[in-house]
């Protein structure tokens, strides 16, 4: 059985597609997310002429993703994927100066191919490398701290489950969490949004402090799991 305040297996793979210059395959445990940053030589209509770019995301679960079967959702967005893409896109604007990026927009594509909890905060860890990668590729003197890329960004997910702490939530303890929590921090380690909720259930400042410290240690891991993929590359 895998400690409380251990990750998953984490596997990064870049390049998994052979064709677009900024991808990243991303998998936590059994949860598999494919995300891909592309880069548009403009931005949306209302930061014309201003002199700043646009990060936005786009996030889906493939119908194959999890069992039973999701429905495509081709004409209209549910209220779950449009929360997660919004808040992708929330995280990764966080850590990037949009003046040094230029009248240039960049959409980060999150697709899950496979589920198994924490899509949100998996799509968010990943969308980042995909996001780095591609600042790289337009911009290529920039690097973390340099350039537009201010800092790293990375989320994890931590709950309570028979009254203990634990990192990084699959389906299982998500579901049988009493509490649960999404944790978005930077590199250097600054909270960009905390969501958390209890489940027929309350929780304390104790446990919210226990929490957010075995949050922050994952995201440190993960941190270093980032950095070390784009060094690589």
């Amino acid at each position: 059985m895998r400690p409380d305040d251990q990750l998953r297996p984490v596997e990064i793979q870049l390049n998994y597609l052979p064709h677009h210059p900024a991808n990243v395959l991303y998998k936590s445990g059994n949860t598999i997310v494919l995300c891909a940053a592309s880069v548009e030589p403009s931005v949306p209509p209302w930061l014309e002429g201003k002199g700043k770019g646009w990060v936005t995301a786009e996030y889906n679960m493939l119908p194959g993703s999890t069992t039973p079967r999701k429905r495509r959702e081709r004409s209209k967005l549910d209220g779950r994927t449009t929360e997660i893409q919004r808040l992708i896109g929330r995280s990764l604007r966080a850590v990037v100066d949009l003046k040094a990026l230029g009248e240039r927009s960049i959409v980060v594509d999150c697709d899950v191919l496979q589920a198994d909890g924490g899509t949100r905060t998996a799509s968010i860890t990943g969308g980042f490398i995909a996001l780095a990668k591609a600042i790289a590729n337009e911009l290529p003197d920039s690097q973390i701290g340099q350039g537009p890329l201010r800092d790293s960004i990375a989320a994890i997910s931590v709950g309570v489950v028979d009254q203990a702490i634990k990192l990084d939530l699959d389906y299982e303890l998500d579901y049988a969490a009493d509490v649960d929590m999404n944790i978005v921090m930077t590199g250097s380690g600054k909270f960009v949004e905390i969501q958390g909720t209890g489940e027929e259930a309350t929780f304390d400042d104790v446990q919210l402090a226990a929490m957010l410290a075995v949050g922050r240690k994952g995201i440190e891991e993960l941190t270093q799991l980032q950095r070390g993929a784009l060094e690589t590359h």
